[in-house]
C-alpha cells in the first residue's frame, strides 16, 4: 500500500540550464547538514519534482531535469514594468535597506493577493519590477540522494498545513520565510 503523505529529507545540487547551457556551479545546494525536507501530496513543491522523488527510499540517488514548461515557465517580458516609487514609500520615505536593485520584495495586489517582485532598476520617479519567477526560462537539473523517506505523521501534516496557510497569499512561489508580510514560504 502506497503512503499518501511521505516525509522526505533530500540532499541535492540544483543546476540551471538556460538556452541549452548548464551552469557549472549549482544555483542551490541542500546538503546533509541543511537538507531539503517536505511532505509529499500537499502540493507545496513543483509537481514534477515530487513526481521524480516520491517513490524513492532512503539511500536512493536521483538525477533528473525538469523542463522549463514544467517548472516556472518561460520568461515573460510583459511581467516587467515600471511602478511609481510611491508604491514603496512608508511615511513618505523609501527604506533603501530593503528596496534596491536585485531585492526581492513582497507586494500586494488591489484584491489583497500577495506576490513577490524583483527590483530591476531604480529610476528617478519609478522603479522597474520583474514579476517573473527567478527561475523562469530555465530547465532545472537536480542531482542528489534521499536521506530519509517515511510516512508523515498526522501532526507533521497538520503543522505544515497550518504554516502554509499563513502564506496562502504567496501563490506558492515564495523564497525565505513568511514573517513580515509574505517574504516567502520556502518552496523550491
Amino acid at each position: 500500500m502506497e503512503v499518501d503523505n511521505k516525509y522526505m529529507t533530500l540532499a541535492y545540487r540544483l543546476y540551471a540550464i538556460e538556452d541549452g547551457e548548464e551552469d557549472e556551479e549549482p544555483i542551490e545546494v541542500a546538503n546533509r547538514r541543511h537538507p531539503f525536507q517536505f511532505i509529499t501530496g500537499l502540493g507545496l513543491v513543483l509537481s514534477k519534482f515530487e513526481e521524480n522523488v516520491r517513490n524513492l527510499v532512503r539511500g536512493d540517488e536521483f538525477d533528473f531535469v525538469i523542463p522549463c514548461a514544467d517548472a516556472y515557465g518561460d520568461f515573460n517580458d510583459e511581467l516587467m514594468f515600471d511602478v511609481p516609487e510611491t508604491v514603496f514609500m512608508v511615511d513618505g520615505k523609501i527604506d533603501f535597506n530593503y528596496v534596491h536593485e536585485g531585492a526581492v520584495v513582497p507586494m500586494m495586489a488591489e484584491d489583497g493577493s500577495r506576490f513577490n517582485a524583483t527590483i530591476i532598476e531604480m529610476k528617478k520617479d519609478a522603479i522597474t519590477i520583474d514579476l517573473n519567477h527567478p527561475r523562469a526560462g530555465q530547465d532545472l537539473h537536480f542531482v542528489g540522494h534521499v536521506i530519509d523517506s517515511r510516512p508523515a505523521t498526522n501532526e507533521e501534516i497538520s503543522d505544515v498545513l497550518n504554516a502554509s496557510s499563513e502564506c496562502a497569499g504567496c501563490g506558492g512561489s515564495c523564497d525565505g520565510g513568511c514573517s513580515g508580510g509574505c517574504g516567502g514560504c520556502g518552496n523550491k
